[in-house]
C-alpha cells in the first residue's frame, strides 16, 4: 500500500493538504466551493488515483490489512467517537451545529416577506431547489440582532461570503442566513469545554459546549432546544 501511495504523489499536487481545509486555507477556490471535496480540482486528484494500476502484491496486503482487528485508542475504536458539525459565523461570533441537522449550504437569494406577521425572528420565505423554506434569525434567537451587535472582535476573513444554512428540525426544514460558512469540522466529545457564566442568557440557552479550533473557539448550539424554539415561534 505504502508503493501506492508513492507513485501517487508523484503524479498529483495535494493542494488541499498545503492550502485547502487541511492546510492554510489561504486557496481563493474555498470561498466559493467552501471545502474541497466540492471542488473540481480535488475530483480530478480523486480520479486519477482510481486510473493508477495496483502494485504488484497489492490485494494481498490490502486484505491482510483490513483482516486484522480495529486497533482501540482510549478505550474507543479509533474513529468511533468522533462527531461532524457545520462551522459557521453569525456577526462577530463562531457557531457549530452537526452536521446530522444540516441538509445544505445554499447562496444568498431574495427573502419574501410574509403577510401580518410580528415576530422579529421569522424573516420571511426563500426558494430553495423550488420549494419555499421558512427563514430564520438566529440573530433574534441568539439575543444578537445586527443594529446592537458591537464590532466584531476577530475580524472576518476578507471576502467572506454571506450564505444560506438549510436545516431541518422537528418542524421540517428551514433556512438560516448566517454571514460566513468555514465548512465542516469532526471532533470526539471529550474535546467540548463548559459554557462560561460569563456569556450571555440568550447565547448560553442554546450553546451546548464550546469546541476549541484552531485559533477560535465556537459555541456547540443544541440543536433540539433551536428547533424547539423555532417550533414555537411558527406555531
Amino acid at each position: 500500500m505504502a508503493d501506492l501511495k508513492n507513485t501517487s504523489q508523484t503524479a498529483l499536487d495535494d493542494c488541499w493538504n498545503r492550502i485547502g481545509v487541511r492546510g492554510d486555507r489561504s486557496c481563493a477556490e474555498l470561498l466559493r466551493h467552501i471545502h474541497c471535496r466540492n471542488c473540481p480540482v480535488f475530483s480530478a486528484a480523486a480520479r486519477t488515483l482510481l486510473d493508477v494500476p495496483a502494485p504488484a502484491g497489492f490485494r494481498q496486503t490490502a486484505t491482510e490489512h483490513f483482516a486484522r482487528p480495529a486497533q482501540a485508542e482510549s478505550g474507543h475504536v479509533a474513529g468511533a467517537d468522533m462527531e461532524s458539525v457545520i462551522v459557521f459565523r453569525l456577526r462577530s461570533e463562531w457557531y457549530a451545529i452537526r452536521t446530522a441537522v444540516c441538509l445544505e449550504i445554499a447562496d444568498l437569494r431574495p427573502i419574501h416577506s410574509l403577510p401580518h406577521r410580528r415576530d422579529t425572528a421569522v424573516l420571511g420565505v426563500v426558494n430553495v431547489r423550488g420549494g419555499l423554506l421558512v427563514c430564520i434569525s438566529l440573530a433574534v434567537i441568539l439575543g444578537a440582532p445586527e443594529e446592537t451587535k458591537a464590532i466584531p472582535a476577530q475580524s472576518p476573513r476578507r471576502g467572506a461570503i454571506p450564505r444560506l444554512l438549510v436545516a431541518r428540525g422537528t418542524a421540517g426544514a428551514v433556512v438560516f442566513p448566517v454571514d460566513e460558512v468555514q465548512g465542516m469540522e469532526r471532533f470526539r466529545a471529550r474535546e467540548l469545554k463548559d459554557v462560561p457564566a460569563t456569556v450571555a442568557q440568550a447565547q448560553a440557552t442554546y450553546t451546548q459546549a464550546l469546541l476549541p479550533l484552531a485559533d477560535r473557539t465556537v459555541g456547540l448550539l443544541d440543536e433540539q432546544r433551536l428547533f424547539y424554539t423555532v417550533e414555537r415561534t411558527l406555531a
